[in-house]
C-alpha cells in the first residue's frame, strides 16, 4: 500500500526534511509540499491525500483552524515547535503529535502508526450473518437505576464517574446521577477506547480531559488524582497518544 502525503509548512527547511524523510521510505508518496493551508486547501480538492504533515504555528490560518473548516480530512501527523498544542492535537484524532526538530526514528514511528491505521480502515468487513440482519454499532449508551427508575446514560455525555463504597456518581455536564453498581462493574459497561480508570475511585472520559499535571487530571474545574497502580497505565496511553 502505498500512503499520499502533503506537508504543510511555512518554515521551507521543515519542509525539505519531511521531504528528506518521506524519500527514504518506499510506502510514502509525497504528492506536494504546501507553504500555506490555503494552498494545501486546493490540494485535498484536487488530489487524494492519505496522510498530512501539518504545521499548526501558520500565518493567515493555523493547523488547527485548518482542520476545524475541512469537512473531510485524511490523516494527520502534527509538526511543531510547540508542545502546549498536544492536547487539541490529540482531540483532532491526530495520528501523531512530532516535536521539531524531528529525528528520524520519531518520523518512522509515526508513520508507522499512520500505515497501521490505514490498513486497518482498509480491510473488508466481515460478511453479515444474514442478508436481513442489520450491521453490528457499538452502543453509545448505558441504563443504570436511580431514583426508583431506570435513566439513560449516554457515554458522550460522561465526564467523569466516581466511586462511593457500593455506589457510584455520574458525573455530566448538566447533572449527577448515583446509582447502586461498583466501579469494576461500570468499566465493564463503558467502551475501553473512551475511558479509563486512574485511580481505586475514579474513571474518566478520556475525550474530556483538559489537561494534566503530574499526578492529577483537569476536566473542567474538577481535579482527579492518578492513583500509583493506574499510573503507569495511564501514562503508557499519554505516551501512545503523543500528548506529553
Amino acid at each position: 500500500m502505498t500512503i499520499r502525503c502533503l506537508a504543510v509548512d511555512d518554515e521551507p527547511l521543515a519542509l525539505d526534511i519531511i521531504e528528506s524523510y518521506v524519500s527514504k521510505l518506499p510506502f510514502l508518496h509525497l504528492v506536494k509540499t504546501c507553504s500555506s493551508a490555503t494552498e494545501a486547501m486546493q490540494v485535498l480538492q484536487e488530489e487524494q491525500i492519505d496522510l498530512m504533515f501539518l504545521d499548526i504555528e501558520m500565518p493567515e490560518l493555523t493547523g488547527i483552524q485548518f482542520l476545524n473548516i475541512l469537512k473531510h480530512q485524511p490523516l494527520v501527523i502534527f509538526t511543531t515547535a510547540y508542545p502546549n498544542y498536544a492536547l487539541e492535537g490529540f482531540n483532532h484524532d491526530a495520528v501523531d503529535y512530532l516535536l521539531k526538530p524531528i529525528p528520524y526514528d520519531r518520523f518512522l514511528k509515526a508513520v508507522t502508526k499512520a500505515q497501521e491505521r490505514l490498513q486497518r480502515s482498509q480491510k473488508a468487513p466481515e460478511a453479515p450473518a444474514a442478508a436481513s440482519a442489520p450491521p453490528a454499532t457499538e452502543q453509545d449508551f448505558m441504563f443504570v437505576k436511580a431514583d426508583y427508575k431506570t435513566v439513560r446514560v449516554d457515554f458522550a455525555d460522561i465526564l467523569w464517574i466516581e466511586g462511593l463504597k457500593d455506589y457510584i456518581i455520574i458525573q455530566t455536564k448538566d447533572h449527577k446521577i448515583i446509582t447502586l453498581l461498583s466501579m469494576n462493574k461500570a468499566m465493564e459497561k463503558l467502551p475501553e477506547s473512551k475511558f479509563m480508570r486512574v485511580h481505586r475511585s475514579f474513571i474518566v472520559a478520556l475525550h474530556k480531559i483538559d489537561s494534566i499535571e503530574k499526578s492529577r487530571i483537569r476536566i473542567g474545574n474538577k481535579e482527579i488524582p492518578i492513583g500509583e497502580v493506574y499510573k503507569d497505565h495511564f501514562l503508557h496511553w499519554v505516551e501512545e497518544n503523543n500528548i506529553q
